[in-house]
């Protein structure tokens, strides 16, 4: 197809933005907004400032508490509303940018800013990544189709909750989904540049078994452990996985905080389940379900689980839309190839409810989740310029990808 002029006077004016870009993520970079940091508000508020600039509106969406069994739940904090920034034009495909502010890098961590290297071709820095370079390249890219006079209808979603599950978040991140007609979450691209066009399913579990608890040396035999019941649920939950069938279940951390001469009565363990598609996470969580007893049991095992994150399969709506990006890639000179991942992300809940989602169109880099974060910086550039042409192609129709609603 190539690039028509307006397309290329686009690029030019993202290609001019290459100091700025850089400058927005180290800013961000150095704001904390992963566990203990006090900037999600502030950073939020800088997009949503720019956002609303571009004609804008947004509506603070307050979110919902998530399971309390879940491992690190705090009912003491606070509950982080979901922004939503919409500029929708009639008539126009609606497309949803969605992009997370947290990541996972603590506050009291030293990895605390962007640390550019000596060939100035790659940086360090927490959320580099994931994601902030993805949020710092789409609220550029939409900034550059306004400067370059091209109309489009967005709505641009920024949760906080996305590494810790999106339960807060789940429900605006649906409601939106049903008032789109395309989806793409900025996640960083997989290892090797690839749009991921497949992702597994995720679901959380715990089992919690409880017994009678008795003094080890005078009454042994009266007591009944909490933790033998549980080292039996967890060889059970062992042979639920099945890899070669998409089946993968993991154990970890447990607890139990009885001393030694003591029978314990309550012993907990969490876990992780992946699956492919969602026939085979409901085989997972039926299988969870069956090591269950009931709770007069002695001892008892109780199974709560929450499959929050649907599985990604390829779909042809999805595809499509993934083969559109990769034309606008390579009109730019840029190669954009496919790839499944194990990895889950709000894509996965977009899709589920109904919008056709891609969701690597992020920066390029590597080491997520590690003091080893980086970003490849000429992708703050290229991975700009593709999101805007493809939005722009998008808004036009030029590509022929009707909305399939």
């Amino acid at each position: 197809m190539g690039l028509d002029a307006k397309e290329r006077e686009l690029c030019d004016l993202i290609g001019r933005r290459r100091d700025a870009l850089l400058a927005d993520l180290t800013l961000h970079v150095g704001l904390p907004t992963g566990p203990g940091g006090d900037a999600i508000d502030e950073t939020r508020e800088r997009f949503t400032e720019r956002l609303e600039r571009l004609g804008a509106t947004t509506e603070l969406v307050p979110g919902v508490p998530k399971p309390d069994w879940l491992r690190g739940t705090d009912p003491e904090t606070p509950i982080p509303p979901t922004a939503v920034c919409r500029r929708t034009r009639e008539g126009m495909p609606r497309v949803l940018i969605a992009g997370h502010l947290d990541t996972v890098h603590s506050v009291s961590s030293p990895f605390r800013a962007l640390t550019v290297a000596p060939d100035a071709k790659t940086a360090t820095g927490p959320g580099c990544v994931d994601m902030k370079g993805g949020l710092v390249i789409a609220v550029a890219a939409l900034e550059a189709l306004e400067e370059a006079g091209i109309d489009a209808s967005w709505s641009f979603l920024m949760n906080a909750d996305e590494e810790t599950g999106t339960y807060h978040s789940e429900p605006a991140l649906r409601a939106e989904a049903a008032r789109h007609d395309f989806g793409i979450a900025i996640e960083p691209a997989l290892p090797g540049g690839e749009l991921a066009i497949e992702r597994m399913g995720s679901g959380q579990f715990m089992i919690e078994c409880r017994g009678k608890s008795a003094h080890v040396g005078r009454a042994f035999v009266d007591g009944v452990s909490a933790v033998t019941a549980l080292g039996r649920a967890i060889v059970k939950v062992s042979e639920i996985a099945d890899p070669a069938k998409g089946r993968i279940v993991n154990v970890g951390p447990l607890e139990c905080t009885t001393p030694p001469n003591v029978v314990p009565p309550l012993a907990k363990a969490w876990g992780n389940a992946r699956y492919p598609t969602p026939e085979v996470g409901e085989e997972v969580g039926a299988l969870l379900d069956a090591i269950g007893t009931g709770e007069d049991a002695m001892p008892a095992t109780i199974i709560r689980r929450s499959f929050n994150r649907p599985a990604k399969p390829l779909i042809p709506e999805t595809e499509r839309l993934a083969l559109a990006a990769r034309a606008a890639a390579e009109d730019l000179g840029q190669s954009l190839p496919f790839a499944k991942t194990g990895g889950v992300c709000d894509g996965n809940t977009l899709q589920d409810a109904g919008l056709p989602t891609i969701d690597t169109l992020g920066v390029r880099g590597g080491g997520l989740h590690t003091t080893e974060e980086w970003i490849e910086l000429a992708s703050l550039v290229e991975r700009c310029q593709l999101l805007a042409v493809l939005l722009s192609r998008l808004a036009s129709g030029r590509i022929g990808l009707d909305p399939p609603r």
